[in-house]
């Protein structure tokens, strides 16, 4: 595998990087939305999805609020099955339904994922390299900065388009009906109605954000001194990605646990009209009270799962899509 430079920004432009985050987040969701549709299928046989309950669906590029619906259409998360554990649902979907029900949540997940993979990742790229001309190459914080910078950034730009997305899911909409619908939301609500449940969000993703990088960096350095790489090849992005990515999870999995907990609440205030919790730390002294700091870290393993293989092939393609930019670029300048 041809090595990646860890100065690839300066030799792409950020069209160039656009594009290898755009590849990296359909790569990632590929691969990992097979594991939520089972694990959703396997959620809705033990607890069944009434109408219009909220679930969340996540690619572990980004989160979905999915809304069911009554009736017998061909919804993915409607579909009764019989399963005894993980591998026996992958064996039945893909024997029963056909191997591309697999993949059947993956529409959802790339109209967000991508607009959110291209500001997140290129603006890391931008202003890390901002923050190493001010305080040098070396230093600990920027990717601390730069990570939770471009992730407020993605999140506070991709909000309303998800609240726009789940309404359209929800009413069946046409595109008149959901400006009218928008806009007197605002009339009444005002601009900032259209982030509702962003709060939730960034305290997960922000922090998230900022011990990832800090952490891939690091790992990324101490990687290639221990295998004598001067430059991180594919398989040292890819370890560096999954390592980070799951300390990163479980420290933050408290604030997942409110978040899904928040975005289910705030679609059935939405559409079925039920109270919701007032604060982030409401709901997270609702979880403690009922079921103890355990609550807090439920579901660790099913996010782990999702979340190291996600962050490890999201990275690798990301930096390899650099790289094969960066050596595109030194081709014409190249002489015989």
């Amino acid at each position: 595998m041809s090595e990646m430079s860890n100065s690839n920004f300066s030799k792409t432009t950020s069209i160039q990087q656009a594009i290898a985050s755009c590849c990296g987040a359909m790569i990632t969701s590929l691969f990992v939305t097979p594991l939520d549709v089972v694990k959703t299928r396997l959620q809705a046989q033990t607890n069944p999805f009434t109408k219009g309950k909220c679930f969340v669906y996540s690619s572990g590029l980004m989160d979905h609020i999915c809304v069911c619906e009554s009736g017998d259409s061909k919804g993915w998360y409607k579909k009764n099955g019989h399963f005894k554990g993980t591998l026996d649902a992958f064996v039945k979907i893909i024997k029963i339904e056909g191997i591309k029900s697999l993949w059947s949540g993956l529409p959802p997940t790339l109209i967000m994922a991508l607009p959110t993979a291209v500001i997140y990742f290129t603006c890391y790229d931008q202003l890390s390299e901002a923050l190493k001309s001010r305080l040098g190459k070396d230093n600990d914080h920027i990717p601390i900065v730069a990570g939770s910078l471009s992730r407020f950034g993605s999140v506070t730009v991709v909000s309303p388009l998800e609240l726009i997305r789940t309404r359209m899911q929800y009413r069946k909409l046409s595109y008149k009906q959901l400006h009218m619908c928008i806009s007197s939301k605002v009339a009444r609500d005002g601009w900032l109605s259209l982030w509702r449940g962003w709060s939730s969000t960034v305290l997960r993703d922000v922090p998230f954000s900022a011990m990832y990088w800090y952490n891939y960096e690091r790992f990324k350095k101490m990687m290639c001194k221990n295998l004598g790489a001067h430059e991180p090849t594919f398989f040292i992005a890819f370890t560096s990605g999954a390592a980070s990515g799951s300390i990163a999870a479980v420290i933050t999995l408290p604030f997942d646990v409110v978040k899904t907990h928040k975005q289910t609440e705030l679609w059935e205030s939405e559409t079925l009209k039920i109270p919701q919790s007032a604060s982030t730390w409401a709901v997270m002294r609702k979880i403690v009270a009922k079921n103890g700091i355990a609550g807090l870290f439920a579901g660790i393993g099913p996010r782990l799962f999702k979340v190291a293989p996600a962050c490890a092939i999201m990275i690798s393609t990301y930096e390899y899509g650099k790289s094969f930019f960066s050596h595109l670029n030194e081709k014409p300048n190249q002489h015989p």
